[in-house]
């Protein structure tokens, strides 16, 4: 067994560099992985493990508990109509008219017509958002619309999980279950909304007084997989309960450390649960359905871009322009679709011929979409040649651009602050103490919660538009491994570095650094020049 894990690490890491190359998502590297080995070493029986299902499942849990982190009310409320206005639409409108097609011309029984209609409207946010971060565009008009449509489509996915419960229910009236789901998921929101209210903020608090990062990570693995187990006690999904103890934790200080720090587990699983995924590819279904598969992708496709671009060019102010950007956008399927059918097949919803069929369909518009999205402007132009806006101005109110980030605020920090907001220039603070953070947001100063020397925290605060960084740690050994990770991120062009003494100076030498500010040098200069203006007064 430990060399089937190895080979399937070797694969994996060797397909996604390559693949990385043609810009194709890694999503696509790790199906791919799942099938070479399941035909290479006939592993279909190993398809059927319940052990291997439930660890794929925790890659969900971990990225339902990731989108839960970004929907507090604050942000919910500050896009509301791109959110619940268009990405409603969307989702309903496209939900419709997929199922009525499903249940009407292909024969599927209206239960599982609703569930595939419901998966076809799902797009994949982590591939959207991860380009839209890369290219800029997130910040243009046409990307906020395309986060809005992403965020309900990820809200929609806990109704679609609850529906799935629904219909699988072998006994029962569909009233009787659905009023029976609705009580168990009103005392399972209650129950973790007093948690997350109450208990949440003191527990990290005192996690947190201990400065051990394995303590803090435990902590947060111990709140994401207790919410989902408690969530499975009520029969519902382990995903569920993640999305709930996201929210919770969303409003607490801990959001941007929480975050940074979970990233690992969710790719890792998210990796295996993909890779299951690949594992159930059946090529003699597919290739008995290849004329049905080479028909349904193009036509789903065009659907849900006329779909997505009525919506935008007729409800909303979008220009053509933007509204054809936004439905190229997210014209794809998404991970979630590819979630839901294996859901539904494990729950005999979609026999195994739809969900080959499926799958295959939504892997292909994924691999399509980097393509498409990485020459969207050439596309709208061939297609809609009229001059593109750049909106960045009027978001400005909304995002980071040649800001200054203070890691560490400390006395110093404090006091460098005071100068930035002196001269009226935009600044970031990370700090690692959860009271002084408390305390400067309570004056309304931008001061965030996190470990600074994690990529995820700095790329948060926009690291890379900054005007430049300013580094006050007291800590040597954090202060170098802060100064390697900034450098990674920016080659530290930019970087002001305190440091206390001169030795910890030559252990930064190697990290392009130009500016480095030490403090004994400097205290030394100021208290001689004070002497010497007392010599001669």
């Amino acid at each position: 067994m430990i060399e089937i894990i190895i080979i399937t690490m070797l694969i994996s890491t060797i397909l996604n560099l390559v693949l990385k190359q043609f810009e194709i998502p890694t999503i696509i590297g790790y199906i791919a992985t799942g099938t070479i080995i399941t035909y290479g070493f006939n592993l279909h029986d190993a398809i059927h493990s319940v052990e291997l299902k439930q660890i794929a499942e925790f890659g969900v849990v971990f990225l339902m508990f990731t989108i839960g982190l970004e929907f507090s009310v604050k942000h919910l409320s500050n896009m509301k109509n791109d959110v619940f206005i268009y990405g409603g639409l969307q989702v309903i409108l496209t939900a419709t008219f997929f199922s009525f097609c499903a249940h009407q011309f292909f024969g599927i029984e209206i239960k599982s017509a609703i569930i595939i209609g419901l998966a076809l409207t799902l797009s994949s946010t982590a591939i959207v958002l991860k380009l839209l971060n890369e290219s800029g565009d997130i910040n243009k008009a046409y990307g906020r619309r395309v986060l809005g449509v992403l965020l309900f489509q990820d809200i929609a996915v806990i109704p679609i999980l609850l529906m799935i419960t629904i219909f699988s229910a072998k006994s029962g009236s569909v009233s009787d279950l659905l009023l029976i789901t609705l009580v168990k998921a009103g005392l399972l929101f209650a129950g973790l909304f007093i948690v997350g209210k109450y208990l949440l903020e003191p527990f990290f608090t005192t996690v947190s007084k201990t400065k051990s990062d394995e303590l803090f990570v435990g902590s947060i693995l111990l709140v994401v997989i207790g919410a989902s187990y408690v969530a499975h006690m009520f029969g519902f999904s382990y995903s569920l309960g993640a999305f709930v103890a996201g929210m919770m934790i969303a409003e607490t200080h801990y959001k941007y450390q929480v975050q940074a720090d979970l990233i690992p587990f969710r790719d890792l699983l998210l990796g295996i649960f993909f890779i299951t995924v690949g594992m159930q590819l059946d090529f003699e279904i597919i290739f008995e359905n290849i004329a049905t598969i080479s028909i349904l992708l193009p036509v789903l496709v065009a659907i849900k871009i006329v779909i997505i671009y009525s919506i935008f060019k007729f409800v909303s102010s979008s220009s053509s322009r933007d509204s054809l950007k936004i439905s190229l956008s997210i014209f794809q399927l998404g991970e979630f679709a590819l979630v839901i059918f294996e859901l539904a097949f494990s729950e005999d919803l979609l026999d195994p011929t739809t969900v080959q069929i499926l799958i295959v369909v939504v892997v292909l518009t994924m691999i399509m979409t980097p393509f498409v999205l990485n020459r969207i402007a050439k596309m709208a132009d061939l297609l809609n040649p009229t001059q593109d806006i750049d909106d960045r101005t009027k978001l400005i109110q909304h995002t980071l651009k040649n800001h200054i980030v203070l890691i560490g605020y400390g006395r110093l920090g404090k006091h460098i602050s005071y100068l930035i907001e002196k001269n009226n220039m935009k600044f970031v603070a990370i700090e690692g103490d959860i009271k002084t953070v408390k305390d400067a947001q309570k004056q309304n100063l931008p001061v965030i919660f996190g470990n600074a020397s994690q990529k995820n925290i700095l790329e948060s605060v926009a690291i890379k538009d900054a005007a430049s960084i300013i580094i006050s740690i007291g800590n040597s050994q954090k202060l170098h491994h802060i100064c390697q990770t900034v450098n990674e991120l920016t080659k530290n062009t930019k970087t002001i570095v305190k440091v206390n003494k001169f030795e910890e100076k030559e252990l930064l030498d190697k990290l392009n650094l130009t500016h480095i500010v030490v403090e004994t040098e400097k205290t030394a200069t100021a208290m001689f020049d004070e002497a010497m203006k007392c010599s001669y007064t």
